[in-house]
């Protein structure tokens, strides 16, 4: 009799220690999916952030000659002048984001953001930041319609010029072309197109 009770303790601590290491197994590969899972969303996360905003493009990329379009209207009153210092405070593009900039034009127009498929064959780009009026082949009068559709001629991106681009958002407000320095690369981009008045902030002496 005692040696029954005896085997069926033992079992029972057996099956407990057996159920016991199951969950123990159970909880490191759910831990180890659910780290996985992660890992996957911010790599979907860093995809989405180069397609959508236009991020991943090299210093030569977000580089620019100065020209600008016909038409464009030089700014008479702008918050920052040319040769003034200003803190970049949106991230178009990685490297941007905190970069101290210095103005290199200003002008009054109507910036929008845009949606496109790259001429070049590159995935699509959402909510791109920012092409003016200027930049479209005949736009007629500022602003355009969200969810119009109009062919872009700006050039400061691979794969923009000649693409049918949908209107996201349009206002009107001062641009700037600015020179910086990435804060990840230390490379420097110069004559920078577009950023807006209120993506800038006075650089503290």
């Amino acid at each position: 009799m005692k040696k029954k009770i005896i085997f069926g303790v033992m079992a029972l601590f057996l099956a407990a220690l057996l159920a016991a290491c199951g969950n123990s197994a159970e909880e490191t590969e759910s831990s180890g999916d659910k780290k996985e899972q992660e890992e996957q969303k911010e790599d979907t996360k860093e995809q989405k952030e180069d397609t959508e905003g236009g991020m991943g493009h090299s210093a030569e990329e977000m580089s620019s000659d100065g020209s600008v379009p016909a038409g464009l209207k030089k700014a008479e009153d702008p918050e920052f002048a040319i040769g003034d210092k200003a803190e970049i405070k949106a991230e178009h593009m990685k490297g941007m984001k905190g970069a101290e900039s210095t103005i290199s034009g200003a002008f009054n127009t109507t910036v929008y953001t845009v949606s496109y498929t790259p001429t070049n064959g590159g995935d699509p780009v959402k909510n791109h930041k920012w092409v003016i009026h200027e930049e479209f082949e005949n736009p007629g009068e500022a602003p355009m319609k969200e969810g119009e559709e109009a062919v872009m001629t700006a050039t400061h991106m691979k794969g923009m010029e000649g693409a049918t681009a949908t209107i996201d958002s349009a206002k009107e407000t001062t641009v700037y072309m600015v020179d910086f320095t990435t804060t990840d690369t230390e490379e420097q981009v110069e004559n920078h197109k577009w950023v807006t008045e209120e993506e800038l902030a006075p650089v503290e002496q």
